[in-house]
């Protein structure tokens, strides 16, 4: 059955409303920790024991950000947590809570809103367990359009940005690398059955991506100097660092074919996927170089003196990675 498709006489958003719609889904999402008052208000609230609050937001939009033939509603919603989840993480903070912005068609089935409050609370209940989701809003819109905003506690702890870089500082990875955008492109170029059958792990990683949560605390409690989220590929990301730090990344190539050996289904090939494929959400970090490395981080690099990205010593030359308004 199309997860997305309409069944006759079945409950649609605009024929039982907003409010009967909303209803469906709240007992569907996990409460947070820091919950004091959930969803049904006109606002929630959290406790926040840091006194200090972390805030990210991020969109994913129906066309370029997925497609109905690749992911189910319940994809949607592991996604829309996963991003976000790991913008918190890369702070070195842990994710307390989700909002929750949906705009639909309003001949969207209220079972795709429950299958995407679905993703939601299995998305946090498998990557930072105690995070829930606290309400939001669900208003019409010509294509499915999601907005999420996270919370995060820094529980004492100063944050990791990305401008604290220095040289002689060692870079390291926690997560995957190239694995999302080859899912991606087997998606485009085999059609969803195809594309599973040949590499599931690629497609999972595409659309139900695992960042590694609970590395990020683990990496601010090692003292990591700089930190973000490899949302857009790992060179471009890696600039930010370096731009933000005033130094050099360089990348190390025959490390990062370490990671990818891990990998089923790696070809040497994969270095280019690898360095500019997008949405594996790993954590790029930086560790003075006496400390050792947290959780799942494996080193790739080493911070230098200068500027931009090189691989193994020569300056990137690529794009580097994904620019929404440059495709």
């Amino acid at each position: 059955m199309d997860d997305w498709a309409v069944i006759e006489g079945e409950p649609t958003v605009a024929s039982v409303g907003e409010g009967a719609a909303l209803a469906a889904v709240f007992p569907r999402l996990a409460a947070s920790r820091e919950r004091i008052i959930g969803p049904g208000d006109d606002a929630a609230v959290l406790a926040a024991p840091d006194g200090r609050v972390v805030i990210t937001v991020d969109t994913m939009i129906e066309g370029p950000d997925f497609r109905r033939a690749f992911s189910s509603p319940s994809d949607v919603g592991w996604k829309l947590a996963a991003t976000n989840l790991s913008d918190v993480a890369a702070m070195g903070a842990r994710p307390t809570a989700l909002v929750v912005a949906l705009a639909v068609p309003p001949d969207t089935p209220v079972r795709v809103l429950e299958g995407i409050a679905d993703g939601l609370r299995n998305a946090c209940a498998t990557l930072a367990p105690g995070c829930g989701i606290e309400g939001g809003d669900l208003a019409r819109a010509d294509v499915v359009t999601a907005a999420v905003t996270a919370f995060g506690d820094l529980e004492g702890r100063e944050p990791v940005l990305r401008g604290g870089a220095r040289p002689g500082d060692v870079v390291a990875l926690s997560g995957r690398l190239g694995e999302a955008a080859r899912g991606l492109a087997l998606l485009f170029e085999h059609g969803m059955r195809a594309a599973a059958a040949r590499a599931a792990d690629a497609v999972d990683a595409q659309l139900r991506p695992r960042p590694p949560i609970a590395d990020g605390v683990a990496a601010a409690r090692a003292g990591a100097t700089a930190m973000l989220d490899v949302s857009d590929g790992l060179v471009l990301d890696a600039r930010r660092i370096a731009r933000a730090s005033s130094v050099a990344i360089d990348l190390e190539a025959s490390a990062i074919q370490s990671i990818l050996a891990d990998t089923a289904g790696y070809a040497l090939g994969d270095l280019e996927r690898a360095l500019e494929g997008g949405e594996d959400h790993g954590l790029l970090a930086t560790f003075p170089p006496d400390v050792a490395l947290p959780g799942g981080f494996r080193p790739i690099g080493r911070v230098t003196a200068g500027e931009g990205v090189l691989v193994d010593g020569a300056p990137y030359g690529g794009r580097g990675g994904w620019d929404p308004f440059r495709v």
